[in-house]
This record gives C-alpha cells, sequence and structure tokens, in this order.
C-alpha cells in the first residue's frame, strides 16, 4: 500500500471547515496536525469563543495547536516533529513566515476565493458581490511570503447568482474548495502538476472590511445599494440610522416605481416600503431593527409610526 500524505492543514472559519473534512476523508491523506488561531472574544458577553476549525477538529479527533503567533523556534520545532509532506492552508488569518514555508517538503497549498490575480487580500467574496461581477472561483497557490500571489496551481470559475449574499456565495466557493482540494494536493505531491506565475498586471487587491464599511450612503444608485445588501452578509451587513438607532437592512429589490423620492427619504406603499436613493426607488423587504428580530419592512414600518417624509439619518 502506498504511504498516506502527511498534511499540516492551517484554518480558522467556517470557510475552511469543509476542506479540512474533505482531506480527513481520503484514505491516501492524514492530517499531522492542525493549527488555528486561538479562542477570541465574542458576542454581547465577550465570552471566548472556539474557531470553526477548532470544533471541527475536536470532533475529528485531529491533533490541534492554537499558537499565538508563527514566528519563533517554537513553532518551527513543532513543524518539522510532524514532519509533513505538504501544507494546506485555508484563511488561516495570518501570513505564514518564509522559514515556515522553506520546511516543507512540497510547501503550502493556499485556497483562495476569487479569480487570482484578481482580488487578492481579506474580501475577495464581498468584493465581487460589490462589483456586480459574473464570475468569480476558487484559486490554488502555492504559497510565496507576498500576500495571495503565489504561482496558481488549480482554478476552478463559477458564476455569481443573482441573488447570492456574501453569506451564501461564501458557501458555495467552501464547498467547491473541498471539492477540489483533495484531488490537487494528490496531484501536486505526486509532481502531476504544475505552478503557473500570475499576471501581476492584473492583480487587484482588496482590504479587511469594517462595520463602518456597512453604512448605506443613500446618494448611492439603487443597484449598488442593493449589492451592498447582499455582499455584506453576515458580517458587517448594511446598516442606516433613523431617529438615533442603527437598522440593519438584510433584503431589498429594486423597483420601477417613478415617484422619485429624496435619497434616504421612505414611503410605504400597499406591498412594500420605498425608500430614494440616487437613482430609483429601492424597496426594504426585511429589515432589523436595533435590538430585535428580522422582519417585514413595511411591518418595522408600521411599528416605527414615522411620520409622513421620514428620512434616515444622514
Amino acid at each position: 500500500m502506498a504511504e498516506s500524505i502527511r498534511i499540516l492543514f492551517l484554518g480558522t472559519p467556517d470557510f475552511a471547515v469543509p476542506s479540512l473534512r474533505a482531506l480527513v476523508a481520503q484514505p491516501d491523506m492524514e492530517i499531522v496536525l492542525v493549527v488555528t488561531q486561538p479562542d477570541r472574544p465574542a458576542g454581547r458577553g465577550r465570552a471566548l469563543q472556539p474557531p470553526p476549525v477548532k470544533m471541527a477538529a475536536l470532533e475529528l479527533g485531529l491533533p490541534l495547536w492554537q499558537p499565538t503567533s508563527l514566528r519563533g523556534a517554537e513553532v518551527e520545532e513543532r513543524f518539522r516533529v510532524v514532519s509533513p509532506a505538504v501544507g494546506v492552508v485555508v484563511a488561516y488569518g495570518e501570513l505564514i513566515p518564509r522559514r515556515l514555508l522553506e520546511l516543507v517538503p512540497h510547501g503550502f497549498l493556499n485556497v483562495h476565493p476569487s479569480l487570482l490575480p484578481r482580488y487578492r487580500g481579506a474580501s475577495p467574496i464581498q468584493t465581487a458581490l460589490l462589483n456586480g461581477d459574473e464570475m468569480t472561483g476558487v484559486t490554488v497557490i502555492l504559497l510565496t511570503p507576498e500576500l495571495d500571489a503565489g504561482p496558481i496551481v488549480r482554478q476552478v470559475a463559477v458564476p455569481i447568482l443573482p441573488e447570492d449574499t456574501g453569506q451564501t456565495l461564501s458557501s458555495r466557493l467552501a464547498a467547491l474548495a473541498a471539492e477540489i482540494l483533495p484531488e490537487t494536493v494528490r496531484d501536486w505531491v505526486k509532481g502531476k502538476s504544475a505552478a503557473v506565475p500570475q499576471d501581476e498586471q492584473q492583480a487587484t487587491y482588496t482590504r479587511p472590511l469594517s462595520k463602518e464599511d456597512g453604512r448605506v450612503d443613500w446618494s448611492l444608485p439603487a443597484e449598488q445599494i442593493e449589492r451592498a445588501i447582499r455582499a455584506l452578509q453576515p458580517w458587517p451587513c448594511a446598516w442606516t440610522v433613523i431617529r438615533g438607532r442603527r437598522l440593519i437592512l438584510l433584503r431589498a429589490h429594486l423597483t420601477q416605481n417613478e415617484q422619485r423620492l429624496a435619497p434616504g427619504c421612505l414611503a410605504p406603499r400597499s406591498t412594500e416600503l420605498l425608500v430614494g436613493t440616487g437613482s430609483c426607488s429601492l424597496a426594504l423587504d426585511i429589515v432589523q431593527p436595533e435590538g430585535k428580530k428580522p422582519m417585514m419592512g413595511l411591518d418595522w414600518w408600521r411599528g416605527a409610526r414615522l411620520a409622513p417624509g421620514s428620512c434616515f439619518d444622514v
């Protein structure tokens, strides 16, 4: 029987879990160590929460390590001891130092949810939706010290659906990564695939999102706002303010309403709640008031008892 491929797996969020499970399911692969970020405070109580990859690794009975940093002699020694043939990185959340990259015979394969070299960086899924792209995909690269700049080992494109949100698109790309990763790793270790350099002239970059990125500018075109409402789920979510309180926007659709509303001003109709933008009106289908559950836009309007002509705070 052929010797198992020894894999060092680095990943942290939900996006990485399907890939980990897919590799564990392969009879010719062995996960020698799962490395994930430390538990972090989360929620209103700021209690420590384990990352999803940690929970999956514990469920699967895999060896687990949560270093505070990947720098230092301890990390190098730990990697040497487990003696992996190849590393696999799926949204770990930290750049891998050059010294570690050189310790593993077949290097580190990194899964990135975009069609590299387009959308390197922290928010490729949201950026593709914000820009109204028709296609995206998953790219597996050979990791280098530079951010998402390594040569491409495999790339698969998929269409972006009209109803996709950041959450649904992330889930589909995570499933795609899990589907292609075992074969990609196997072919790479066996020397059956080659890495093709990225075209640096085509490279674009994304940045980490902040909560403030979710605040809606009602002077923008309705199409752009509707894309933001979908793209920024589940975090930071698109939001606005009225009477000093935050209102999260979860679903909206473009309308053909001929009445011109001032940007940010509201107008209830028999079947929908309209808001003015820099172009046509936008219908607010589902919203979530501060401290409450999601509800239909019209139900929120009725409960809020706003005066006719009320507008969101600028």
